[in-house]
């Protein structure tokens, strides 16, 4: 299994994980962002595949297919079906939507496997702040088959409440039945700072406004 430490190193090296002044997809103010846009070469798509696969796997998840929302998300969801085939011979079907819609040619919003009623669907994403773009998922999804999304794999837990107290990844659990397995989350990139970072000072002040309150109801 790979290390916690290696994905974090991975990520900064290839320009995925900065730090600085950013705004969320929710409007949230952030000392950092992932940003899976970054990732550019095959060496890239590659080992960002390999960690993917390891959590799918870890996460002893059944599933039919898998998913990737639109855009980053379609990056992801091949290159993890592509390591799960090409390092442990799981050939799995893999889909992603459309941002418009299209009208000539095969039509429709899905790219690759069509969903049927009855599949149990895995959602590869980058990262959940607020979980808006599951929930969109989730709409998309149901308007296609009667599905079951099962599972929800993303490269960073940021940690913070989603519409409630209880953190986005706690609350998809929750209200949807949907078992998330981050490959790090945003606890672990703190601890990865030196001590007295000012980094790590930015990322505790933005968990103390934002964080999730373990006990929330």
């Amino acid at each position: 299994m790979r290390s916690k430490q290696g994905f974090i190193d991975f990520m900064t090296g290839a320009g995925a994980l900065t730090f600085g002044d950013f705004t969320t997809k929710s409007g949230r103010k952030t000392p950092y962002f992932v940003n899976t846009g970054s990732y550019k070469t095959g060496m890239h798509i590659s080992v960002l595949g390999d960690y993917y696969a390891d959590s799918v796997l870890s996460s002893g998840e059944k599933f039919d297919a898998l998913f990737g929302p639109a855009y980053k998300g379609i990056t992801l969801v091949a290159a993890t079906a592509g390591s799960l085939y090409r390092n442990y011979g799981i050939n799995v079907p893999f889909c992603f939507n459309r941002k418009e819609l299209k009208d000539h040619g095969e039509g429709g919003g899905i790219i690759g496997y069509i969903p049927k009623d009855g599949d149990r669907i895995a959602i590869i994403e980058d990262v959940v702040t607020a979980g808006t773009s599951v929930r969109e998922s989730l709409e998309l999804l149901g308007s296609v088959a009667g599905v079951t999304v099962t599972a929800l794999f993303v490269s960073v837990d940021r940690m913070e409440r989603g519409t409630g107290g209880r953190s986005t990844l706690d609350e998809l659990r929750s209200v949807f039945g949907i078992s998330a397995y981050p490959i790090i989350t945003a606890r672990d990139i703190i601890d990865s700072l030196p001590q007295g970072d000012e980094r790590a000072a930015k990322m505790e002040a933005y968990l103390a406004l934002y964080g999730a309150v373990a006990d929330a109801e």
